[in-house]
């Protein structure tokens, strides 16, 4: 399905091609018409599985529940929406408002979509369960699943933004730099055969850098009586590249970037290669979201609280708003009492 065509099931594509939703919010391609789809969908969804609440009390209070579950989201969204922004321009980051809106709608739309997935089980136990405390847990544990999930598609999408270097650009740029900075090569000389003749050593005041001998190499010696030895050579860190070669003028030197003859390339053991994909430290931007997930649940709950009742107890009237008296996790742990 093409990202730029309409479609009312714009869920469908978030679920099928998350990757394309993520690229397009990356570019800022046609984040109007997402988010406008979106917002459509989320409330459609969220205004259904208000009513099958509502409707536990009676048919007036599924109206009223119908508008005040997708209210219930827009404001919580609205409110925290500027602390979200703000918070990844503090720390560096360069998210535009339009791409912090379009993936929090994102995390939105997943979860009315599938709290309505879950309407024709609460309707059944509505049915078969008439029951107000636990029918009241039991919706509140589909909402809270519901916003789990969606809430997972937040943290997916902030990841494939940072790795796209949004969240922490001079991380992501330095990180490029480092892998395609070359290596510094160090110089080995290459095995000697068995029974080979060793190089002329350099003579006096030519200025050649004595050579390291690998680690086990036999080194010739000449003795006094000018009797010629072999003695194993002490394990050594390999030399650099010499600047003369024994057996060259005085002062004459290899041109720059060449190798001297026998000599091979060696990575230093001290610098292993940089490879993409590492692991990298977490930027502030991610571990602020987590945070700012924790105060998105907070306000949401303590709206919801205000805008009650969206199920209606049957012992009471009907009331469009309750007086605002203690919270919503009393309220929840009382219900737990009582059942």
């Amino acid at each position: 399905m093409s990202g730029d065509r309409p479609s009312p099931l714009v869920i469908e594509r978030i679920l099928r091609d998350r990757q394309g939703i993520w690229q397009q919010i990356v570019a800022e391609r046609d984040l109007n018409a997402l988010t406008g789809r979106m917002l459509a969908s989320s409330a459609i969804a969220l205004a259904c599985y208000g009513a099958v609440l509502g409707f536990f009390h009676s048919p007036l209070m599924a109206v009223t529940s119908a508008l005040k579950l997708p209210l219930l989201f827009l404001v919580t969204l609205a409110i925290c929406l500027p602390t979200l922004y703000l918070f990844n321009l503090v720390f560096g980051a360069r998210l535009s408002v339009r791409q912090s809106l379009a993936l929090v709608m994102v995390a939105i739309t997943v979860t009315s979509m599938l709290a309505v997935a879950f309407a024709p089980i609460s309707l059944f136990f509505l049915i078969t369960a008439n029951d107000y405390g636990f029918f009241k847990l039991l919706n509140v544990a589909i909402l809270t699943l519901s916003a789990l999930v969606g809430l997972r598609f937040l943290t997916s999408g902030m990841q494939v933004l940072n790795d796209h270097g949004l969240l922490a650009p001079e991380a992501a740029n330095a990180k490029v730099d480092e892998v395609s900075a070359p290596a510094p090569v160090q110089a080995v000389p290459a095995a000697v055969p068995a029974g080979a003749t060793p190089a002329a050593a350099p003579a006096a005041g030519q200025g050649a850098e004595p050579v390291a001998a690998p680690a086990g190499a036999a080194v010739a010696e000449s003795t006094s009586n000018g009797a010629v030895t072999t003695a194993p050579a002490p394990a050594q860190v390999p030399a650099q590249v010499p600047t003369q070669w024994p057996g060259q003028p005085a002062g004459a030197s290899f041109p720059p970037g060449m190798l001297p003859p026998g000599y091979v390339a060696q990575r230093p053991w001290n610098n292993p290669p940089v490879r993409r994909g590492e692991p990298t430290q977490r930027p502030a931007s991610m571990t602020l979201l987590y945070i700012w997930i924790l105060l998105f649940g907070f306000v949401g709950t303590q709206l919801a609280w205000t805008l009650r009742p969206f199920f209606g107890d049957p012992g009471q009237d009907f009331a469009f708003f309750r007086s605002i008296d203690g919270n919503f996790y009393a309220e929840i742990l009382r219900t737990i009492a009582n059942l």
